[in-house]
């Protein structure tokens, strides 16, 4: 596969620390959520990864649907991500709600189950982390 982007991000002092894009447009601080003891003054890696994977998949759904050739209206993805905890290692699990509006039930459960294999972070972390996916 050719690259066509690459994203270059520094993070220092780990999950309470600061995170910096190459290009200067993400500079954000984060912190560990409150619910693990931390500050929760500050975003959280979790939060970026339910960021990016909602809104790739939000896009993976209107490419299924010109593959499909169904015509859809707005695309609303809410990614829900976990942090596990078990006999001290931890995991991570996504529940992804998708709404597709001015498509039926079946056709909506259609484009999310073809969304999953082009969306790039559905495909890297299927197998890897515990995923559910929802038609809303």
């Amino acid at each position: 596969m050719e690259k066509i982007y690459e994203a270059e991000v520094t993070t220092l002092a780990g999950r309470n620390g600061h995170a910096k894009s190459s290009d200067g447009l993400l500079d954000v601080d984060v912190r560990f959520p409150k619910e693990m003891g931390g500050s929760g003054d500050a975003t959280n890696p979790e939060q970026l990864f339910a960021a990016a994977w909602s809104a790739c998949f939000g896009t993976s759904v209107t490419i299924a649907a010109e593959i499909e050739k169904v015509k859809i209206g707005e695309v609303s993805v809410t990614a829900k991500i976990s942090v596990l905890h078990s006999n001290g290692n931890y995991d991570l699990g996504a529940h992804l709600i998708v709404k597709i509006d001015d498509v039926d039930a079946d056709t909506a459960k259609r484009l999310v189950e073809k969304t999953k294999s082009i969306c790039s972070y559905s495909k890297a972390t299927k197998g890897n982390i515990e995923a559910t996916y929802e038609v809303a």
